[in-house]
């Protein structure tokens, strides 16, 4: 049985309104009811989501944890936000090549108050920050601090980063592993700043003749202008 979650992560009480303006939303009661109905069976949900309020994500989460089929969830176009906690709700986490997988901080609009209601919803959105990573860290394995360091920096990731990292499982339509081949062979390769260093060392231990023409003109430059200014400086003194 498939299960569509498209458009913005809403609530209960917000979906009816998105319906009334046709706009694509996808609620916990869209969910739940589809799984009432999957039963036992297994499931499959297909998340084309830019994610929406993360509490609502949270009880879809909590709902495909929770259902005793077994849950794949397929990324096929974009997991932003809210959108990628539901992911992280599957046993089996797949994603489209030309998909996209996007982690943030938790953020709220419409702030408004003295000082105090500023610091407490701060405090409020770094507990959500610590919920949300919960979601990646039971997924990946990696530590919280390292998850929340992502959603300090928004990170995008592509099907072979969201595989890396351990966001997924499988990249789909990769049967030969070509893509999830070339991200694990980067681990073997040199970085760029080391490559470029160890060629700014070898040139200044073994400059090449361009190089020290280049260094001579450049010195006797600098000296005549050193003696230019000299004169002048003497020049000054006399008078």
């Amino acid at each position: 049985m498939k299960i569509k979650v498209n458009g913005v992560i809403v609530s209960n009480d917000h979906k009816e309104v998105y319906d009334y303006f046709g706009i694509e939303a996808t609620s916990p009661n869209d969910v739940l009811s589809a799984l009432d109905k999957a039963k036992d069976k297994d499931v499959e949900v297909v998340i084309s989501s830019g994610g929406g309020d993360v509490w609502s994500a949270s009880q879809i989460y909590t709902s495909l944890r929770e259902h005793k089929g077994n849950v794949t969830t397929k990324i096929v176009s974009l997991a932003a936000s809210a959108a990628t906690v539901i992911a992280m709700g599957g046993n089996k986490v797949i994603m489209s090549p030309t998909a996209e997988f996007m982690i943030h901080n938790a953020s709220v609009g419409g702030v408004s108050g003295d000082n105090r209601d500023m610091s407490h919803m701060a405090k409020v959105l770094e507990t959500t920050n610590r919920t949300v990573a919960n979601a990646y860290v039971l997924k990946t394995g990696r530590s919280s601090e390292e998850i929340l360091e992502l959603m300090n920096k928004e990170t995008w990731l592509t099907a072979q980063d969201a595989k890396k990292y351990g966001f997924i499982d499988e990249i789909m339509f990769d049967e030969s592993f070509s893509l999830s081949a070339s991200v694990t062979s980067m681990s073997n390769t040199i970085p760029v700043e080391v490559i470029q260093k160890f060629k700014n060392d070898k040139q200044l231990s073994n400059p090449t003749p361009e190089a020290e023409k280049a260094d001579k003109e450049s010195d006797f430059l600098m000296r005549k202008m050193q003696s230019q200014l000299n004169l002048i400086k003497l020049g000054g003194t006399k008078s």
